[in-house]
C-alpha cells in the first residue's frame, strides 16, 4: 500500500501544547492533557463524519498511543494517529486530508468566518480528493449556526437543479450526502442491458423450425386428433461483462465509487466478473457478490495486497489472458477496462497483451477518468499503445458518464473512433 506523504516537520499548533524539541508530553499540567484529549476527540468525530469508522475505543487508544510514543514532531504525531485510526487502504486519503485541514497552524474558525463574508466572485481550484467530505465533517456545525444567524435570500432562477449538479459533479469533489445519493442513483441506473443471439435454440412463437418433442407432447392432450405445431427460434441472453479496474495510486480517488458501480452491476446481472489490478491481478468476483455494499468493499480491500500502489498494466493483462480469459470471455463477453493508462513499464509487451485481449472479447471498452479534462491529449506512451486496440474510449468520473456507458451497453452505441485521439496529437 502506498501511504500518503506525511506533513513536513514544522512545530505542532499551540493548542495541542506539544513540545517540539522534547520527546515527552507535559504531564504535569492537567489543562495540557485535557486540551490534547479534546483535540484528539474532536478530530476522531470529524473522521467518523467523513466516513472513517472510528469508535470510542479508538479514541482512547489514540490518546494512550500519543502519550506512550512521546511524540514531539508533527510527522511523529501524524503517523501515531494514522496507525490507530486507519484500518483500510481507502481511508488513508481521507485521513491525510483531515489531518492537513484540522491540525494546520492557523485557526480554521477565522478562515471560515472570512469565507462567509461577501467577496468578489472568483473561480477556486478544484478541491483534492476527499477534501470536500473532510471540510463538511469539520465545519458543518459552525456553518449551520452561521447560516441560521445570517439568512440570505438567494434568487435561484436559471440555476441548475440538485439532480443536474449531482450528475455532472466529479466523484472526487462530492460530499458525504452526495456520495450517498450517487450510490442510490447507481443502483437505479443499472438495468437489463442489450441481449445477443446465441447458437442455441429456445421455444419461440414465430420460429421457423418445428420442435418435434414439444409438438408430440402437446398432441397427447387431444388424443392425437389435433396436432398443434410448436416452434423454436434463436435464443438470446445478455452477454457476460468482465471489468478490469485499476486500483493504483493515480486511480485511488475513483476506486470506491467505481466499485460501488460494479457491485450494483453484479446485483442486476448474473454473469459479471471483476478483477482489480495495480502491480498484480486479483479476482474479486466473489467478494462483490456480497449483498451489502460495505461488506463487499471490505472483502475486496482485504483480498487485495497492492492497493494504491504502482501500475503494471502489461503484466496484469498477461496474467488475465493466461489464467482467466478462457473462463470468463466466452459467449461474446464485453470487457470494461477502467484505467488512466499511465503504465509504469510501457514496452512492446503491452501492445501484445492488449491486442490479445481485444481479439478474445466481443467489445473492449476503455474507461479513462482523465477524459474529464477538456485539454486531455494522448501523449503518454502507454495510452497511445492501448488506443490502437480498443473499440471505445469513454470518460468515467461522474454519474453522467456512467449513464452514457449504460446507455451504450444497452443500445450498442459507440463513442467514436479511439484512434482519433492520436490524430489530434499528431
Amino acid at each position: 500500500m502506498s501511504e500518503p506523504s506525511p506533513p513536513s516537520r514544522p512545530a505542532l499548533p499551540a493548542d495541542l501544547l506539544l513540545k517540539e524539541g522534547g520527546n515527552n508530553l507535559d504531564a504535569g499540567a492537567n489543562e495540557t492533557a485535557g486540551r490534547l484529549a479534546e483535540n484528539i476527540l474532536y478530530f476522531a468525530r470529524a473522521l467518523r463524519a467523513a466516513g472513517i469508522p472510528v469508535g470510542p475505543g479508538a479514541v482512547l487508544d489514540a490518546i494512550e498511543a500519543v502519550k506512550a510514543a512521546g511524540v514531539g514532531a508533527r510527522e511523529d504525531f501524524y503517523w501515531t494517529l494514522h496507525a490507530v485510526f486507519v484500518k483500510r487502504h481507502e481511508h488513508s486519503l481521507l485521513f491525510d486530508q483531515a489531518f492537513h485541514i484540522f491540525f494546520r497552524r492557523r485557526g480554521y474558525i477565522d478562515q471560515l468566518m472570512a469565507m462567509m463574508l461577501p467577496q468578489a466572485p472568483s473561480v477556486p481550484p478544484p478541491p483534492k480528493a476527499g477534501a470536500t467530505r473532510v471540510n463538511e465533517a469539520l465545519f458543518s456545525g459552525l456553518a449551520d449556526k452561521l447560516k441560521r444567524e445570517r439568512e440570505v435570500e438567494l434568487d435561484m432562477h436559471m440555476t441548475a437543479s440538485e439532480h443536474e449538479v449531482l450528475q455532472r459533479k466529479d466523484f472526487a469533489q462530492m460530499t458525504n450526502a452526495e456520495i450517498a445519493a450517487a450510490k442510490a442513483a447507481m443502483r437505479r441506473l443499472v438495468r437489463p442491458l442489450a441481449e445477443v443471439r446465441t447458437r442455441r435454440l429456445a421455444p419461440h412463437p414465430r420460429g421457423r423450425l418445428i420442435d418435434i418433442r414439444r409438438t408430440l407432447r402437446s398432441s397427447f392432450k387431444g388424443g392425437g386428433d389435433f396436432i398443434d405445431l410448436r416452434f423454436v427460434g434463436p435464443k438470446s441472453k445478455p452477454p457476460p461483462i468482465v471489468a478490469l479496474l485499476d486500483i493504483s495510486g493515480s486511480m485511488s480517488q475513483y476506486t470506491r465509487p467505481l466499485l460501488h458501480f460494479l457491485h450494483a452491476l453484479t446485483e442486476a446481472r448474473k454473469r459479471v466478473s471483476t478483477f482489480l489490478f495495480g502491480t498484480r491481478l486479483t479476482n474479486v468476483t466473489r467478494a462483490l457478490a456480497e449483498r451489502d455494499p460495505d461488506d463487499a468493499l471490505a472483502a475486496c480491500s482485504a483480498s487485495v495486497p497492492d492497493w494504491s500502489g504502482g501500475t503494471r498494466i502489461a503484466s496484469s493483462l498477461r496474467a488475465f489472458n493466461k489464467l482467466w480469459a478462457r473462463r470468463v470471455l466466452a459467449q461474446g463477453a464485453i470487457v470494461l477496462l477502467i484505467t488512466d493508462g499511465l503504465e509504469r513499464d510501457a514496452d512492446e509487451s503491452l501492445a501484445f497483451e492488449i491486442d490479445r485481449l481485444h481479439r478474445s472479447c466481443r467489445r473492449l471498452v476503455w474507461l479513462n477518468p482523465l477524459l474529464r479534462f477538456e485539454g486531455f491529449e494522448a501523449r503518454a506512451r502507454g495510452i497511445r499503445t492501448m488506443l490502437l486496440h480498443v473499440d471505445e474510449f469513454r470518460p468515467i468520473h461522474n454519474l453522467e458518464s456512467m449513464t452514457a456507458l449504460v446507455a451504450a451497453l444497452r443500445h450498442g452505441g459507440a463513442a467514436g473512433d479511439p484512434k482519433s485521439w492520436m490524430r489530434k496529437v499528431a
